[in-house]
């Protein structure tokens, strides 16, 4: 009897470890996606931003249809930096390019803000792939 305690003793131990292990890599998986997700989300901000600031005259101090216009289109201090990433662009007269990069070292995601202010051609790098 004290041989089938000592198996099935050993059996729980086992079979615990691997839903401790499990557990682990799920954790893991759901903070690089929350991570993903949280970026992309600061990057629509971001794009939103730079739409605004095409559309606005450079009377106003805007692009004046364009996203090089006045000064070029630049993402403000207080945005281009949070607990998500850090986030740089790359204008053209009718697209800006803005690449965020993981605060945690993820990754990167980079998307096109095109003349109507939506975010496509999105490519991730790291393991956000």
């Amino acid at each position: 009897m004290g041989q089938q305690q000592l198996l099935l003793i050993i059996l729980g131990v086992i079979v615990v470890g691997i839903a401790i292990a499990v557990g682990i890599s799920m954790f893991s998986s759901s903070s690089v996606q929350s991570n993903k997700d949280a970026i992309i989300n600061d990057m629509n901000n971001l794009a939103a931003d730079a739409y605004q600031f095409r559309i606005r005259p450079t009377t106003m101090g805007g692009g004046g249809g364009s996203y090089t216009g006045g000064n070029g289109y630049a993402i403000p201090t207080k945005l281009s930096s949070n607990e998500n990433g850090t986030y740089t662009q790359t204008n053209a007269a009718q697209a800006v390019t803005i690449v965020g990069t993981s605060g945690q070292g993820y990754g990167s995601v980079t998307a096109v803000c095109d003349s109507t202010g939506r975010l496509g051609n999105f490519t991730y790098a790291g393991q956000f792939q």
